[in-house]
């Protein structure tokens, strides 16, 4: 691998042609790339890296996790690209309210 780095736009736009030459957008397609049928394979995906941590604190396959991390990440452009929102930008939000929240208050 080269030292390109992408942004999260650029990291969609290439899933984009991924989905669109295995030609999951068409009507057809036996995978359709709806928001509900990518939320489920985000969960599934995400459940799938607990996997690696069911009966320990190790990661004993540092590849395999990122394998997986990668495919949440995926479902996870893909489902905000096609829900129109701007992940972006609803990251910097989250960050801006997150810094007004309090955790582990000791009350």
């Amino acid at each position: 691998m080269d030292d390109e780095r992408l942004t999260i736009s650029e990291l969609t736009a290439r899933m984009h042609e991924l989905v669109k030459s295995k030609g999951w957008y068409e009507k057809d397609s036996k995978r359709p790339q709806t928001p509900r049928n990518l939320a489920v394979s985000l969960s599934i995906e995400t459940a799938e890296i607990l996997e690696h941590f069911q009966f320990g604190d190790e990661i004993k396959d540092k590849d395999e996790l990122g394998s997986e991390l990668a495919d949440v990440m995926l479902y996870l452009l893909q489902l905000a690209s096609i829900s129109g929102i701007d992940l972006e930008d609803a990251v910097l939000k989250k960050i801006e309210v997150n810094k007004t929240r309090s955790w582990d208050e000791n009350s």
